[in-house]
Formats: structure tokens, sequence, C-alpha cells
């Protein structure tokens, strides 16, 4: 890290992600401003964390958000079994780049997909048994969610390639075990009502990025597990799980 002129301490890299074609070629980087995460949005997941699913979009409520640090970024590669927990699980997700900036003011939905500029799939691993007792006592979630190397991700590919994002699985192998899989044809709050929602929250801006939910099958992560995590055959997420540093 270097400190630039004026600054009092060197200041950390912007995390960026790679951004390929569908062929694999190399077309840059995308630097990433802020994490969004969508939770409960597979009922499958949601029915198996306890919550109770909604029968149709009428009853569907409000979004549940919550966020990790930019910096949470792990591209293509190992992550560290993190400490203060011993029940690390996996949560396979599609996520969506915005390359432009929001306008002032509740973006209507008609318009969302506008600031849509890649895909990809990530993990939002989770300490889940911090999570768990934060909930319990009514407390937020960030120590079981937004710590370091909590969001492996893949390289992004442009929208304009991907087309119809209701047609592609989200898949996740672990150790060659298949643990989760869905169309992403059953959220319950597709991308551009996910937008609508978040831009009554937050001004959002090109380099966000928006963690989109799982679907049913979280599990445990082991030191020595390695993971395969799929959005259809568009691009993937590959890597494993570390001791922990000492």
């Amino acid at each position: 890290m270097d400190a630039s002129a004026g600054d009092l301490v060197a200041a950390s890299p912007t995390p960026r992600l790679p951004v390929r074609d569908l062929a694999g070629h190399a077309l840059g980087t995308f630097p990433v401003r802020r994490i969004y995460c969508v939770g409960r949005n597979f009922a499958d997941h949601a029915r198996e964390m306890g919550a109770v699913a909604p029968a149709s979009k009428a009853e569907r409520g409000t979004p549940v958000f919550f966020m990790k640090p930019a910096d949470a970024i792990v591209v293509d590669g190992d992550v560290a079994y993190p400490p203060g927990t011993r029940d690390l699980h996996h949560e396979v997700e599609l996520v969506v780049a915005l390359g432009r900036d929001a306008p002032v003011g509740e973006l209507p939905v008609a318009e969302a997909s506008a600031l849509v500029f890649a895909y990809t799939v990530g993990l939002d691993l989770t300490r889940r048994d911090l999570q768990a007792a934060a909930k319990a006592k009514g407390l937020p979630w960030d120590t079981g969610k937004g710590f370091d190397q909590s969001a492996p991700v893949g390289a992004l590919v442009p929208a304009s390639a991907v087309g119809d994002l209701a047609g592609l699985q989200l898949s996740l192998e672990v150790n060659g075990e298949r643990r989760q899989q869905s169309g992403l044809d059953q959220l319950i709050w597709d991308v551009p009502e996910i937008l609508h929602e978040l831009s009554k929250l937050y001004a959002l801006r090109a380099g966000d990025l928006v963690f989109m939910g799982t679907p049913a099958g979280v599990a445990a992560l082991q030191p020595g597990d390695r993971f395969h995590a799929r959005l259809g055959a568009i691009t993937e997420c590959r890597g494993r799980i570390l001791p922990a540093a000492v």
C-alpha cells in the first residue's frame, strides 16, 4: 500500500474483479464500490432457515438486505477458514454488477436493468453460529456475514452476453458433490425489483455488487474442502477452504 501526497496513512487498494467474455478472453477489470446482499430470496431456503415463504407476490412484504465490506472479495481462489466460528456455511448466489449510477430518487423497476453491467456467481460465506446467536438476541448479523474473505466471486461476464437470467441454473459442488442447485426463475424478487427496492434506501452507483440470495441446501464447509460454483455455462467460481490462519 502506498500513501499519496497529503495522506497520513497508506490507503488500501480498491478490490477489482476480472471481466471476461463467454470464451474466457479478458476484457478488463471492475472496481468494487459496495456489496449489497439479499436474504431469503428463494422460498426453499427461507423455509430451511425456519422462515415463512410467501405464497404469492402480494405476500412478499419487503426484501431483507445486509452488506459485506468490498474487501471481503476473493477472486477465484483460496479462502482461509475464518476465526470465531465452528460452523462456516456456503451460500451460492447470482451476483449483479452495476455499471451506471442510479438517478436521484426511487429507481423505477422498468428502468433498473439499464444499470446492470455484468453478472457472475459467488458465495456468501456465513459464520452460521454467530449469525444464529445474533438473530436470537435481535442483534445485527455483521459478525456472521461481513468478515474477511467472506465473498469468493468468479469473473464477471457482460450482461449483453448473458441474455435471459430466468433460464439459467445456479449450482454449487463441494468436493465434487452437488450441494445446491436452482433455476433463477425461482427468485422471489428478481433483479430489477431488488434494484428498485435498494434505491429506496441507498444511492446505487457504478461499482456496486448485489448478491441476490441463495437457494436451499446451505451446509457447512471444512478446511480442505474444494468448492465449485456455476452460473449455468456462463461463468464459475472455484476455490478451497484453507486451515485457519495461526
